[in-house]
């Protein structure tokens, strides 16, 4: 069984995580944690990732963290396969994988049996010539006509993911995000919860943790990131935070201009990420403002622990039958 925290940043999944698996060490059921969050996959980018540093785990193994350099590119189809084969080693040292994180593509490209399709180098030439013809904002607008859930998914900044829905869509004749919605057939049996938070709530706490972030010395993780080739990063140079923070460093941005377009861009992030979480049926919800998070988490995974098979989701065990 995979268990999953999911929901917008700034809610607390990585903290729920950790209090789970302590709760469950405690009860003899061992639990790994494996990162389900894109940009957290990059090493040396912590500050803007809200990344848990080594000395917090608490001795618990954490998986798919700090495994790209940040002028790779970041694939979901490869972090599939490594955060499958993850889960499976796991599984095989009779521990329970616990995925955590709030890139609903990646989340849903482990949990449910979603496969990709392979490339036409011709369909890609041609949504490239698009992109570099009529920008971005037109590139995005032409996939919301033909897919509004992929393009709410993929927002509106990152072009090479545009590019690829667009010709996924033209090889299969059917949306992106079509294998995305096949929740009755899971890769392997999982349950998975949501955090959730008011957004009059959230937004403040978003705000402020920008704000966090730009006095805990984001600007000189970029700096030291920066001889690494960030810059040069396809998918690292774009992230939110980090691409301020270049603007900044350039000359380009002021400090406050660099942190309120941060602190808009995460809102809208964070917006989406509650769009597409909200679309899957078997999301458990627990309000991220309750004291009793933590029990309630545990129900909905699973009763007293991660193998129990009472308190799970209506809709992961329709799945299961």
């Amino acid at each position: 069984m995979i268990l999953a925290v999911v929901g917008a940043t700034g809610t607390g999944k990585s903290e729920l995580a950790l209090a789970l698996a302590r709760r469950w060490g405690d009860a003899g059921r061992a639990v790994e944690i494996v990162n389900a969050d894109a940009m957290q996959l990059y090493r040396g980018m912590d500050i803007g990732t809200a990344k848990l540093p080594p000395s917090d785990r608490e001795g618990i193994p954490h998986h798919l963290l700090d495994v790209l350099d940040v002028t790779e590119e970041a694939s979901v189809a490869r972090y599939q396969e490594d955060a499958r084969r993850t889960i499976d080693a796991i599984t095989e040292r009779g521990a329970t994988p616990l995925l955590v994180g709030g890139s609903g593509l990646y989340v849903a490209a482990v949990l449910t049996d979603f496969r990709f399709p392979g490339t036409d180098p011709e369909r890609r030439a041609h949504w490239e010539a698009v992109l570099a013809e009529r920008g971005l904002a037109a590139l995005h607008e032409q996939l919301r006509q033909r897919d509004p859930v992929a393009a709410d998914a993929i927002g509106p900044h990152n072009g090479r993911r545009i590019v690829r829905a667009l010709e996924v869509g033209d090889l299969t004749g059917e949306p992106f995000s079509a294998g995305l919605a096949a929740r009755e057939r899971p890769w392997r049996p999982y349950r998975q919860v949501g955090l959730h938070l008011e957004r009059s709530a959230l937004v403040p706490r978003l705000d402020a943790r920008v704000e966090g972030m730009w006095r805990a010395g984001l600007l000189d993780e970029v700096r030291g990131l920066l001889p690494r080739g960030l810059a040069r990063g396809v998918t690292a140079s774009r992230a939110i935070g980090y691409a301020q923070a270049i603007g900044q460093l350039e000359g380009r941005l002021s400090e406050r201009a660099a942190i309120e377009e941060t602190q808009a861009l995460t809102r809208r992030y964070a917006r989406r990420q509650v769009s597409w979480f909200r679309r899957d049926e078997s999301v458990r919800w627990i309000d991220a403002a309750t004291d009793d998070r933590l029990d309630q988490a545990m129900h909905a995974l699973g009763g007293d622990g991660p193998d129990d098979s009472n308190g799970a989701g209506d809709g992961v065990d329709t799945m299961e039958r």
